[in-house]
């Protein structure tokens, strides 16, 4: 595809005197005035979020951030000790893992709410509650026929219910920013109870699918919060790793966990065992 003739971008440029991000003095405007969480927020999205928001989008990067010896901590310790000079490889390896199962689930999980909001959305107030309820029900029938996995539902650990979501979603009401996405997600949640014919947990990235999508963040780029944060509890697990390294014993639970064993069967054949044929 052929590129504008002239591609500009609107994010930053920079002077002998200062630097401007979307227009503002970063010297002058931005730094000592903006959180970080106010300044991701308008550097990502190009506008400052009002009080509330700032306050929710805080409170799903301070939810994100650590949630112990998971898959991308794991890697990353791992990839710190092989390669102790490159802190940036060993974050980059646990951010690989920030994807549709672990961390990242709550971009699946926003697209189910697409759909339901999506659904009757032209309709008049009554008609379309009972139209996105009916579309949480379908959503809901479709995973549990093709047994997949629900993004934004289920934990192993936070059962009945993931204190994490609860408290997500009281904060978004105590800052009147609980609105469609919230209430779609609890839609969500009552048709799968009632699929399921059980209740199940509407965990943390399902919550944050619904807080961040209500204060305006869109789909597409919520991993990329969930990103942002998990980075800095990398950087923990790094530094903890430096201080108490952890590779041996990680490793030797690997070991015991996954022993081995010699495969049977043809195609592996002793080096003493005569050959047939």
């Amino acid at each position: 595809m052929a590129l504008p003739e002239h591609q500009t971008t609107a994010l930053c440029h920079s002077t002998p005197e200062d630097v401007f991000v979307r227009g503002k003095s970063l010297c002058q405007e931005l730094i000592g005035k903006l959180s970080f969480t106010e300044m991701l927020f308008f550097q990502i999205l190009g506008r400052l979020p009002d009080p509330a928001q700032a306050a929710l989008v805080d409170a799903c990067l301070v939810t994100l951030l650590e949630h112990g010896l998971t898959p991308s901590a794991i890697v990353a310790r791992l990839a710190y000790t092989s390669a102790p000079e490159a802190m940036q490889g060993a974050v980059s390896a646990g951010l690989a893992g920030v994807g549709s199962l672990f961390v990242g689930t709550m971009e699946g999980c926003a697209a189910l709410l697409g759909r339901i909001l999506a659904a009757g959305s032209s309709a008049a107030l009554g008609a379309r509650a009972e139209a996105q309820a009916a579309e949480a029900r379908r959503i809901a029938a479709e995973h549990r026929a093709a047994q997949r996995a629900l993004p934004g539902f289920g934990h192993p650990t936070h059962k009945p219910d993931d204190p994490r979501a609860q408290r997500l979603i009281e904060l978004a009401r105590e800052y009147g920013v609980a609105s469609a996405h919230v209430q779609a997600v609890l839609a969500l949640s009552s048709a799968i109870d009632e699929v399921y014919g059980k209740h199940i947990t509407l965990n943390a990235t399902g919550a944050i699918a619904a807080v961040l999508g209500d204060c305006g963040v869109p789909q597409q780029i919520l991993r990329g919060f969930a990103l942002i944060a998990r980075c800095a509890g990398l950087v923990g697990h790094i530094h903890e790793e430096q201080q108490r390294p952890a590779l041996r014993a990680l490793w030797e639970a690997g070991e015991r966990a996954v022993p081995y064993q010699a495969a049977s069967g043809a195609g592996l054949r002793s080096a003493t065992e005569p050959t047939r044929g």
